[in-house]
């Protein structure tokens, strides 16, 4: 049953037809037989995540439930602050970070019954690459393809049958990459519906944590239990957390699913392009209302990505930056450099488009349910494309087309797979929608995931360890 859903075992742990120990000695077994291949974790919490699961147990045999989570082996990104093992943030500098206490998200995980199995490879701060001493997750699909970033172990491990959800987190696209790259289902919420106490930042105001899995009902049942107010993070939303499991069953019939399709469909690979109208259909089918829109000018807001997340990520760091210079990569080194150097009148710019954009967004809101557009303009690249591209910002700026307005305006989106390419690649689209409207994203995903299968395949072999 590694492959089953969340919600497929959960049900079947609360029907006594498998225990929490079982199922977790079971994900372990293959954790160590497989991840070498793989290398989604940074490290695997065998003893502790045992003793979760025997408590587990015991509650369950006792008539105590928790809720879906309860006894179901989970992992979470290494941004996440853990009492029980270090936090490193994918870097160097934080390698024997033992925090003095866990991260919020972590903390409802576990009150919610949910036996942590290890925490998850991240690229180096949660920016692009990987620290250079850090072995990066390999993708369950093909191991000569990028398995997105930064959340790769988040998006690897489920992927791979090696935890059955995760915990991401999105700045940029962070949720929504590897989610795609790997065939998951992942929600990037509206900014502050899920607290970030005890979550190293990037970048603070463009930060998003939220669920990585195999369905949109696994992804709505981990946000359940981590969204909500929370006293330590001031950021986080007041906002009551719904039921999104009840909501699923609810369908698309009479939702207006809005499309602009030359943001949609002009320059994109085509087979992404076909996919998506493919999926349009879908949601036509199902009785929703698709209605032309036209999305806000968005290409001088996604050219302004990286030095507003730049500025944002010199702060993040400068506790230990310059300090530890050396012991920093490439990449974030540079980010953090074109931070430090960045002008009060360049950041005045930056934030008044964002001011601009997010109005302009949310009044296209005001006449749709939720807005249909691929994750990526492109096909999934492979790691040779990757060291080509190098460090050029045009090719990041075009790959941040449908993600970054949404870190911006922090609008939540549902990551979902609806296709695969001719090299056998999962092809992704996303469902965006206005604030807290994730409960309604994950109907219209979940609808979609009754009518295809695309979410159901699952990797046929894994790579060799290397």
């Amino acid at each position: 049953m590694e492959y089953d859903t969340l919600l497929q075992v959960s049900g079947a742990i609360r029907r006594h037809e498998v225990s929490p120990v079982e199922v977790t000695a079971a994900m372990l077994s293959r954790i160590e037989a497989l991840d070498a291949g793989h290398r989604s974790y940074a490290a695997v919490l065998a003893e502790r995540a045992g003793a979760k699961a025997r408590q587990a147990e015991s509650e369950i045999a006792r008539g105590i439930w928790r809720g879906p989570l309860h006894g179901v082996p989970v992992a979470v990104k290494d941004l996440c602050y853990t009492t029980f093992a270090p936090t490193t943030a994918g870097t160097k500098i934080h390698r024997d970070f033992v925090p003095g206490h866990d991260a919020t998200v972590v903390a409802r995980l576990e009150a919610a019954g949910a036996v942590i199995l290890g925490k998850l490879k991240m690229t180096e701060g949660a920016y692009t690459t990987h620290h250079p001493e850090v072995d990066a997750p390999l993708n369950p699909w093909n191991p000569a393809y990028w398995a997105g970033s930064s959340s790769s172990g988040s998006g690897v491990a489920p992927a791979a049958g090696l935890a059955y959800g995760a915990l991401g987190s999105d700045t940029g696209g962070s949720i929504r990459f590897p989610s795609a790259a790997c065939g998951l289902t992942g929600i990037k919420p509206t900014w502050g519906r899920v607290s970030r106490h005890g979550v190293f930042a990037l970048a603070d105001s463009l930060d998003h944590v939220g669920p990585m899995a195999r369905s949109a009902g696994d992804a709505a049942a981990i946000l359940g239990v981590v969204a909500g107010a929370d006293r330590n993070d001031p950021t986080a939303l007041q906002a009551p957390v719904p039921d999104y499991l009840a909501a699923l069953r609810d369908g698309v019939r009479g939702m207006t699913i809005g499309i602009d399709r030359s943001y949609a469909f002009e320059g994109i690979d085509p087979e992404a392009a076909a996919a998506l109208a493919a999926a349009e259909a879908v949601f036509s089918s199902l009785g929703a209302k698709i209605r032309e829109v036209r999305f806000p000018p968005h290409e001088r807001l996604v050219s302004l990505w990286i030095p507003m997340c730049a500025v944002e990520t010199a702060i993040a760091h400068r506790d230990t930056y310059p300090a530890r210079k050396d012991d920093y990569g490439p990449e974030l080194a540079g980010l953090i450099e074109e931070g430090r150097a960045l002008g009060g009148l360049d950041l005045c710019d930056i934030l008044h488009e964002r001011l601009t954009f997010n109005g302009a967004l949310a009044a296209m809101f005001t006449d749709i349910d939720a807005f249909l557009i691929p994750t990526m303009p492109m096909r999934l690249p492979s790691l040779t494309d990757l060291a080509a591209f190098g460090d050029d910002p045009e090719v990041l700026v075009r790959l941040l087309r449908f993600t970054a307005p949404f870190d911006f305006s922090g609008f939540p989106t549902i990551t979902l797979p609806h296709g695969f390419d001719s090299d056998g690649l999962p092809l992704s689209m996303q469902l965006a929608g206005a604030p807290l409207s994730e409960g309604l994203l994950a109907t219209a995903a979940h609808a979609f995931q009754t009518q295809t299968d695309w979410h159901t395949r699952r990797p046929q072999a894994p790579p060799p360890a290397v």
